[in-house]
């Protein structure tokens, strides 16, 4: 059966080498998307107030264009959650501690939620599919093991495709939890590629971070290990934490979604489609709120 799985994920990396592409979205002349953006935002209160959140409350900047805001509304969806694991042969954290990281996610997700195992070296491979058992997915991470190079950007790429994009439109809480140095060698899918579709899809990504093993070596054109994990989170509106804080770092990422998870939504005026957009999503005094950097083109 595993290596079933493994047949069907190398299959879908190379569909995704042959460069499939998604359409996103209609536009209109004007560059402003006819069915509207819809950004996921986490956002929380710093004071002691017990008002709901309101989109009065926030404001939306595109290319440094004050952009009006449509809808801002809690999200009470279940999360779906993708761990994606480095399995490599020089990771510098052994087998036990990775799984016991990733079982600190089956003891906090709530009801609902799902979580989904993709071990990487040279090749993506499923560990577990979706599933709230903490059994099944105790069971299945006996297959960890250490080897080969890793090809973050890849696995990446066919988890956005092959593991998230099915759920779309219908799920929106859709969030990718790295568990590694954000190290990559050898993948042919090139970080900017794939950052651009992790953030065109508004998923989440959060990180369990090791020490980088360079030690933050220079990696000839391809960004350092340790930027890659801060453009990741920071890029998507998440957040990382060190792998030796697995079991608070579960439950803040858990009790986030379930808590804090909010859609906001804009029709754009005065952009292009044909170019990364900056976004900047600021809030009134006494609330905290992240959200994704950019928008990437839409139209190629």
């Amino acid at each position: 059966m595993r290596s079933a799985k493994k047949a069907l994920l190398i299959t879908a990396l190379a569909a995704l080498l042959a460069g499939v592409a998604v359409a996103q979205s209609r536009h209109s002349a004007r560059g402003g998307d006819l069915e509207g953006v819809i950004v996921n935002v986490t956002a929380w209160r710093t004071d002691d107030k017990k008002e709901p959140l309101t989109a009065e409350s926030f404001f939306l900047y595109e290319n440094g264009v004050e952009q009006r805001i449509r809808n801002f509304s809690f999200d009470p969806s279940p999360a779906r959650i993708v761990l994606l694991v480095d399995n490599s042969q020089t990771v510098p954290a052994d087998v036990e501690k990775l799984q016991k990281a990733v079982m600190e996610f089956a003891y906090e997700i709530f009801d609902g939620d799902q979580l989904f195992v993709v071990a990487y070296d040279e090749k993506p491979e499923i560990i577990q599919e979706w599933t709230d058992s903490a059994e099944k997915l105790e069971a299945s991470l006996k297959s960890f093991r250490k080897q080969g190079n890793p090809n973050l950007f890849d696995a990446m790429s066919a988890t956005v495709r092959e593991v998230l994009l099915p759920l779309m439109p219908g799920s929106r809480k859709t969030v990718v939890v790295v568990v590694g140095d954000g190290l990559d060698r050898g993948s042919k899918v090139s970080f900017e590629e794939m950052f651009a579709e992790v953030q065109s899809q508004n998923i989440t990504v959060y990180a369990l971070q090791v020490p980088d093993r360079t030690g933050g070596a220079y990696r000839g054109g391809k960004p350092k290990a340790g930027a890659v994990i801060t453009q990741l989170t920071e890029g998507t509106g998440g957040l990382a934490f060190p792998l030796d804080e697995a079991q608070q770092a579960a439950k803040f990422i858990c009790d986030e979604l379930r808590k804090n998870r909010y859609l906001l939504s804009y029709i754009p005026v005065n952009t292009t489609s044909f170019d990364n957009r900056r976004l900047l999503v600021l809030a009134n005094e006494g609330i905290a709120i992240r959200a994704k950097n950019a928008q990437p083109p839409t139209l190629k």
